[in-house]
């Protein structure tokens, strides 16, 4: 007996028809540099012309397993803000414009309701980012995955004037800290948090407003952070690693930050955690956002624009600490981190 592909698992009609439904979403974010259409081998595209001496930056990351939370509980619409946030949070650290993103859906079956769902979200960060969704793939590869289950990545390019990048001033000691608030955990932390879900009891289970941030799709700051951009001396994504380990990336060897603790709200979902989970300070610092997903580091005498034209943008900053020598003693309630760990006031 003949087996076709479709009899080892692999449904090429319903690839294709993945493709004619995401298609005016994914028109909905192309740029006019772009220079193909969904469909392709590959995506082409120029460069913006508004660029004297253009460098690219590029980015890649999943959303981690808080795609398995979003399989568990039927929220596939904001997973993939959750995936383009990654990158493009990432890529913008160096103050660049993201010009394009491409994704990887791979299941073992292909359902095309749900993979639609995700890659409209997709889509929906791309705009918000100000990128073109040009193409991506989709995989289907039976007996890689239990049924139902997928899992996302995505790559992204971006541009940035080679001269900001080369003429950036560099952080200094006394520049203020200004951190944006997150929206709950992001897209990190997610093992810990999945782990916490499965052991507490009934009555120890997550309020709505915990749900509700949990599932809160990672801020895109792109729109917000890059017209400060030339106002600031550093930046940090708050990803994995918290505000333990991000922010000495921006730092050299000789400075650390100086963070006050209560100088910004947690929101419920990390109270819940911390308690849920019995964690001291330092595990949720270095695990988890705490609050904020985004700092910027900026000189003194330009803190009052900064945060004035943040706030314009809809975001929500605060001054959370200083830039000092690493050996600084913090006061209460406080904390020092620099590239070598952290000091506790």
């Amino acid at each position: 007996m003949s087996v076709t592909y479709r009899d080892s698992g692999v449904d090429i009609d319903a690839g294709n028809e993945l493709v004619r439904r995401i298609r005016p979403s994914v028109d909905r974010t192309l740029r006019p540099e772009i220079l193909t259409e969904l469909g392709g081998f590959a995506a082409i595209s120029s460069l913006p012309k508004n660029y004297k001496d253009p460098i690219l930056v590029c980015g890649t990351d999943g959303a981690g397993t808080k795609v398995e939370l979003a399989i568990a509980h039927d929220r596939h619409d904001t997973i993939g803000q959750d995936l383009v946030a990654m990158c493009v949070n990432d890529i913008l650290v160096h103050g660049a414009e993201p010009l394009l993103f491409l994704d990887y859906f791979a299941t073992g079956k292909l359902d095309v309701a749900v993979a639609e769902r995700v890659v409209k979200g997709i889509a929906d960060g791309c705009l918000l980012a100000g990128c073109a969704l040009p193409g991506g793939e989709t995989a289907e590869m039976p007996g890689m995955y239990a049924p139902g289950k997928y899992d996302l990545a995505g790559f992204c390019v971006g541009v940035v004037e080679r001269e900001r990048v080369e003429n950036r001033r560099e952080v200094a000691l006394d520049d203020v800290v200004i951190g944006l608030a997150s929206d709950g955990p992001h897209s990190n932390g997610f093992s810990l948090i999945r782990k916490l879900l499965d052991r507490v009891d009934s009555q120890d289970q997550p309020s709505s407003t915990v749900w509700s941030e949990l599932f809160s799709p990672t801020r895109i700051y792109v729109k917000s952070v890059l017209p400060i951009f030339d106002l600031t001396t550093g930046l940090a994504h708050i990803t994995g690693g918290g505000l333990i380990e991000n922010p000495p990336r921006m730092l050299n060897g000789k400075l650390g930050i100086h963070l006050k603790l209560d100088s910004w709200p947690r929101q419920e979902s990390f109270d819940w955690i911390q308690k849920a989970g019995e964690l001291d300070e330092y595990e949720m610092l270095r695990t988890l956002n705490c609050g904020i997903g985004f700092i910027v580091a900026t000189r003194q005498e330009v803190c009052s624009t900064v945060v004035k034209r943040l706030q314009d943008a809809g975001e929500r900053p605060f001054e959370i600490g200083r830039v000092v020598d690493h050996d600084a003693k913090p006061d209460a309630n406080c904390v020092v981190i620099d590239d070598k760990g952290c000091r506790f006031g």
